[in-house]
C-alpha cells in the first residue's frame, strides 16, 4: 500500500503530533477472523508505534466485529478454545479485582470502558466496588446488564463525560486502547473522568513480545482492522507521557501469550495445534522473564 498524504495527515491528528509524522512500511497481515482483506501495517519509529493502514471508516468499522467468533462479546463455551478462554477469564478476574484494589488501597468507584460482557464489573461490585461500564456492542451491553445492578450502561465515553467528570477512583481498560480510532482525544476525554489522584489501567499487546516475532504476519493479536495501532513499552510510555501522565509500574498477562498462540498456530498452519500453542506461548513468557517483552502487558498510569 503505498501513503498518502491525507493519510499521513490523519493519523498525525489521532495522534496529537503538532506535525505530520513519518511511517515507514513494516508488514502486511490479513484479517483472518472477518473479511479476509488484506492491511498494511506501518512504523511510526519516533513512538515506536505500529499503525494498520487503511484504517475503517466510522460507518464501517462495526462490520468487521460481526462474527459469532468475536468472543470478547460472547458467553460461548462452543468448542475448546471457547471453553479455555472463559476458563482463563473467571481465573483472571480474580486477579484483576486484587489489582485494581492494591492501586486504590481499597473500595471505590471504577469504570471499565470495553465492558464487554460485564463479567469483571461483576466481580468488581461483588467485591465491594461502586461500577459504571461503557460497551459499544449492543448485545454486549444487555448481557452485562442481567449480571449486575448497574443498568446505564453506555456506548460511548462523550455520554458519561458532562455528567460525571473527575469522578473515577480506577479507569480500566482491558485490550480496548488499540481498537480507539481518535488516539489522543480519547486519551484526553478518560483523563477528565479520572479523580486527581486516580489510576488508569491499560492491557495491551506487545508486538515487542517474543510470539509476535515468532508468528509475524500471523501473530493473532494484530487482529486487524479492528486493532488500529499496535503498541510496545517504549510508545505506552512515550503517548502518555504527551498528555502528562506516567506510567506507575508494568505488570505481565502470561496467559495472553498461549491464547494468542493457539489462534496464530490456527491462522498460520490452518488449524488448531493445542501442543505447539502451548510451547511457543511457554517459551514466549521465558524469553519475556528476562527481557520485559510479554505477549500482553497492564500499565498503571497516574
Amino acid at each position: 500500500m503505498k501513503l498518502k498524504a491525507a493519510d499521513i495527515q490523519q493519523i498525525s491528528e489521532q495522534l496529537g503530533a503538532a506535525s505530520p509524522i513519518e511511517l515507514n512500511p513494516f508488514l502486511q497481515c490479513k484479517d483472518h477472523s472477518v473479511s479476509r482483506e488484506t492491511f498494511s501495517l506501518f512504523k511510526d519509529a519516533e513512538r515506536d508505534l505500529l499503525v494498520t493502514l487503511p484504517q475503517p471508516s466510522e460507518k464501517s468499522l462495526p462490520d468487521y466485529y460481526q462474527s459469532e467468533d468475536y468472543i470478547s462479546h460472547t458467553d460461548s463455551k462452543r468448542n475448546l478454545l471457547e471453553i479455555a478462554y472463559q476458563l482463563v477469564r473467571q481465573f483472571s478476574l480474580k486477579r484483576k479485582v486484587k489489582l485494581i484494589t492494591r492501586v486504590n488501597q481499597g473500595q471505590g468507584r471504577i469504570l471499565d470502558v470495553g465492558c464487554g460482557t460485564g463479567d469483571f464489573l461483576q466481580a468488581c461490585e461483588q467485591a465491594g466496588w461502586s461500577i459504571a461500564g461503557i460497551e459499544p456492542n449492543e448485545k454486549a451491553r444487555q448481557l452485562a446488564s442481567t449480571k449486575t445492578n448497574f443498568k446505564d450502561y453506555q456506548s460511548t465515553v462523550e455520554e458519561l463525560i458532562e455528567s460525571n467528570p473527575e469522578s473515577f477512583d480506577v479507569i480500566t481498560m482491558w485490550h480496548v486502547l488499540e481498537h480507539v480510532p481518535n488516539l489522543a482525544d480519547f486519551i484526553n476525554k478518560i483523563k477528565s473522568l479520572l479523580k486527581p489522584n486516580g489510576v488508569l489501567v491499560v492491557a495491551v499487546p506487545n508486538f515487542k513480545s517474543w510470539d509476535a516475532q515468532h508468528y509475524n504476519s500471523f501473530w493473532a493479536a494484530y487482529d486487524v482492522p479492528r486493532h488500529l495501532w499496535h503498541f510496545s513499552r517504549k510508545s505506552m510510555e512515550r503517548i502518555f507521557s504527551e498528555f502528562d501522565m506516567r506510567i506507575l509500574e508494568e505488570l505481565p498477562m502470561r496467559f495472553d501469550s498461549f491464547y494468542v498462540s493457539l489462534l496464530s498456530e490456527k491462522y498460520k498452519k490452518g488449524k488448531q495445534n493445542f501442543f505447539s500453542a502451548f510451547y511457543q506461548g511457554l517459551r514466549s513468557n521465558q524469553k519475556a522473564g528476562r527481557s520485559g517483552e510479554y505477549s500482553s502487558l497492564i500499565y498503571l498510569i497516574k
